[in-house]
């Protein structure tokens, strides 16, 4: 097994050379990964993306495309022939059809190479020709990256975490309930692992549903191919006296290390230590509308979720010997259209706070970190209306079923402690306001002729991920 680690580590080693090569010498290839926690629009900022980067008419702010040095793009078959395509036409085609509805949600790692033919700039602009630039887009699910934060966690201390933060949630009473009735120094039966795993998977999707982020092991809520398998059988547990071999206790804490070695691994090894760009997408609004709860556990997730990326810059020497690093990586808050432009800056600087601490370790690693507010598809439009003697600045669009409905969501506050100190203080609701949101529905479009979507910042977005390179 010792040689056969080598044997594959001096492979990939050997592979990752050839790439960097090729990549510096000939095309130069940007892997992008998306990824987002729970209902972000992961599949939506993927479609949006690449349909304005196919017809870039609303891309101003990239500087490549405002100089006119984007001369084409055009989607090219996927890189690897182990993964997923994207179905770009299908979601394109659910966003811009006659009933336009969201797409399905990210459920599984998917593909889209997209190449863009870009005339050099500056001192080389007269010296060289257009050279091909390919934007590998690696969408995968959130819950995979929260996943990331196990590998360094023991059994017994992920039980303790996971228990304690349970005990003040109602929903978990059910699952609560099992663990006080279970031995865990008892010998294992299968049907007693079997419910505690359905219990537990059940107190997942109910966090989920509350508005929480982190949601881990995350292929308890997208088994795929691992549905029912022992690796998805386990739980938390109490710790156990006197738990010996063959014991529940002993075989959980077995299948824990299993994921992490078999599940949660792989994908680190094989998807996510190639990616150079990073963008996460983030329900901020959602979050706050949850409640003090939902936001604090938001900010926990997306610290973790920085902590897994390993930031610097992607030198040629460094590939060769180390392999890829994040280079960029870009907190994305969205569903922006649901605010007036005027609350912007207060929800980009609520999402900034979050990640202050994650982002100033990583920019001292040497990579770049950012957060802004996006709307990967605007589905609003802005008004103003007066209401008892003030002036409300609202957001319109159509609900399910094509009703028209305004939105005042709320005053987000201009310092961000109003809304994460409640939350880091345990409070239950928000003291002095109240959040809303709606579902609205993607707005019915006539496009004309290389216009992609409408949408709010995407171009200043693709300017800070991948902008350098073009």
């Amino acid at each position: 097994m010792v040689f056969a680690d080598i044997a594959d580590g001096v492979a990939r080693g050997i592979e990752s050379a050839q790439s960097a090569v090729s990549e510096a010498l000939f095309e130069p290839v940007i892997r992008l990964g998306v990824t987002g926690l729970a209902r972000a629009g992961k599949t939506v900022f993927v479609t949006s993306l690449v349909a304005n980067l196919l017809d870039r008419n609303r891309m101003g702010h990239v500087g490549a495309i405002r100089e006119g040095r984007v001369e084409a793009a055009f989607l090219q078959p996927q890189p690897d022939d182990t993964l997923p395509r994207f179905d770009y036409e299908a979601n394109l085609a659910a966003l811009l059809g006659q009933k336009p509805h969201w797409p399905e949600s990210t459920r599984n790692i998917s593909q889209l190479r997209i190449s863009l033919r870009v005339q050099p700039g500056g001192l080389l602009s007269g010296l060289a020709g257009p050279r091909r630039v390919h934007v590998d887009i690696v969408d995968y699910p959130g819950e995979w990256l929260l996943d990331l934060s196990l590998i360094d966690q023991d059994y017994a201390g992920w039980s303790a975490a996971a228990i304690s933060r349970a005990r003040g949630r109602a929903y978990a009473a059910d699952w609560l309930r099992l663990l006080d009735e279970t031995d865990g120094a008892a010998a294992l039966g299968e049907p007693r692992a079997q419910a505690l795993a359905a219990a537990f998977t059940d107190y997942l999707r109910a966090c989920r549903a509350a508005g929480l982020s982190d949601c881990t092991p995350g292929r308890f809520l997208l088994p795929g191919d691992l549905a029912g398998s022992p690796v998805l059988t386990f739980s938390p547990l109490p710790q156990a006296q006197r738990a010996g071999r063959g014991s529940l206790h002993r075989e959980m804490g077995r299948r824990f290390d299993a994921y992490k070695s078999k599940v949660v691994k792989p994908f680190f090894r094989d998807h996510f230590a190639r990616i150079d760009r990073q963008i996460v997408l983030v329900d901020v609004l959602g979050a706050i509308h949850a409640g003090p709860e939902a936001v604090e556990d938001m900010r926990r997730a997306m610290a973790s979720v920085l902590g897994a990326f390993r930031p610097g810059p992607n030198s040629f020497l460094s590939r060769l010997l180390v392999g890829r690093r994040v280079e960029r990586v870009l907190i994305a808050a969205t569903k922006a259209d649901h605010l007036h432009h005027r609350q912007h800056p207060a929800l980009t600087a609520i999402a900034q706070a979050m990640l202050n601490e994650a982002k100033a370790r990583a920019e001292y690693a040497g990579a770049g970190t950012d957060a802004m507010s996006i709307a990967a598809l605007r589905a609003t439009v802005e008004e103003s209306r007066s209401h008892e003697g003030r002036k409300l600045d609202l957001v319109r669009g159509t609900l399910e079923g094509g009703r028209q409905a305004a939105l005042y969501a709320g005053e987000l506050p201009e310092e961000p402690a109003a809304i994460l100190g409640p939350a880091h203080d345990g409070e239950a609701k928000w003291l002095d306001a109240d959040y809303s949101v709606m579902a609205f529905e993607p707005p019915k479009l006539s496009l004309r002729a290389g216009e992609g979507p409408p949408h709010i910042r995407m171009d200043r977005a693709v300017e800070f991920l991948i902008g350098d390179r073009l």
